[in-house]
């Protein structure tokens, strides 16, 4: 359910019949909050809070749903920064993900939380994705977000700008590289065709921007190329994204949160996705936040919620569960 003070009960609700056509949905979180989501948008779903999966009938007219955490979450007001939000949005993840590595659902699809609720909690973690490698015991992971034909992967996640370059290495890019490639695989890519972003404008200009394309990137991509793998890089972000969007790649590696998230976000208007590579579980999740401004207005989009769980079922289908 993500956090209670967003989008993420209203989007369940509004997306709910068309969820149900892709699997057989069940929610985690507070049935006094869904109840008021399904209120909000005139919904005749029936509420049915089951204790195991047995019950879950996973029909349209039927919303079923664990219940987690304290009956005080139900007080938590829309759009405001709350501890019982964040510490509610944690708890219900790390139930979700325990299922999961017990093999007694096939995935996670998560509702944005907000990262200042969670730190509010006494949570030191930035977000869904550290949670959910420290709770299954993961090293190396990273986020994805994708869209219809291409998908991007970041080797910085959540870290002040001025961090990135003392996070930068051959053999980090590296493994990011090969968990996309992996992924693409999964996703039906036979082939992976994979763009290397440049860090610096210009790539660099052969070292008058920076050096890091001429001693990290470059003999990285030459490396990988020698070991068999189709990529292409450093390339200068503003036309690698112009490229990868016009079917040329498949997958960009970015370095950076903001290099990835901005170019996929406008290419994907709204419906793009994101997965967690790397883990011993499937786990999917919307590409937007928790969008405070228009919680609980009765406005909010269900799109990428439906997107996200598109693709969770069909990681679900494939026959290894290691994202």
């Amino acid at each position: 359910m993500g956090d209670v003070a967003g989008i993420g009960p209203e989007i369940i609700a509004r997306g709910w019949a068309d969820l149900c056509k892709l699997c057989k949905p069940v929610v985690v979180g507070d049935a006094a909050v869904m109840q008021r989501a399904l209120d909000l948008i005139g919904s005749k779903v029936r509420l049915q809070v089951v204790d195991n999966f047995d019950q879950v009938k996973g029909k349209s007219a039927n919303l079923d749903l664990v219940q987690i955490g304290s009956a005080d979450i139900a007080g938590v007001l829309p759009g405001t920064i709350d501890a019982r939000a964040g510490r509610g949005a944690h708890d219900f993840l790390v139930w979700a993900i325990d299922e999961a590595m017990a093999r007694r659902i096939d995935g996670i699809v998560t509702a944005p939380l907000h990262k200042e609720s969670l730190a509010a909690a006494g949570f030191k973690h930035p977000g869904h994705t550290e949670i959910l490698a420290e709770r299954t015991g993961t090293s190396e992971f990273a986020m994805v977000l994708a869209i219809e034909g291409l998908a991007v992967i970041h080797q910085t996640l959540h870290m002040a700008l001025r961090d990135v370059f003392n996070h930068l290495s051959p053999q980090s890019i590296g493994e990011k590289a090969l968990l996309l490639h992996d992924l693409l695989k999964r996703l039906g890519v036979k082939t992976p065709r994979l763009g290397l972003a440049a860090l610096n404008p210009h790539a660099g200009e052969h070292g008058l921007f920076g050096d890091e394309e001429e001693t990290i990137l470059r003999p990285l991509v030459e490396k990988l190329r020698n070991q068999g793998f189709e990529i292409q890089g450093p390339i200068p972000a503003d036309t690698l994204f112009q490229r990868a969007v016009a079917g040329e790649f498949d997958g960009v590696v970015a370095l950076y949160h903001d290099q990835g998230h901005i170019a996929l976000k406008l290419a994907g208007r709204g419906r793009a996705v994101n997965i967690s590579a790397g883990l011993p579980i499937i786990r999917t999740s919307v590409a937007h936040g928790t969008a405070f401004d228009i919680a609980w207005k009765g406005k909010a989009d269900a799109d990428s919620l439906l997107t996200a769980t598109r693709y969770a079922a069909n990681l679900a289908k494939s026959r290894n569960f290691v994202c």
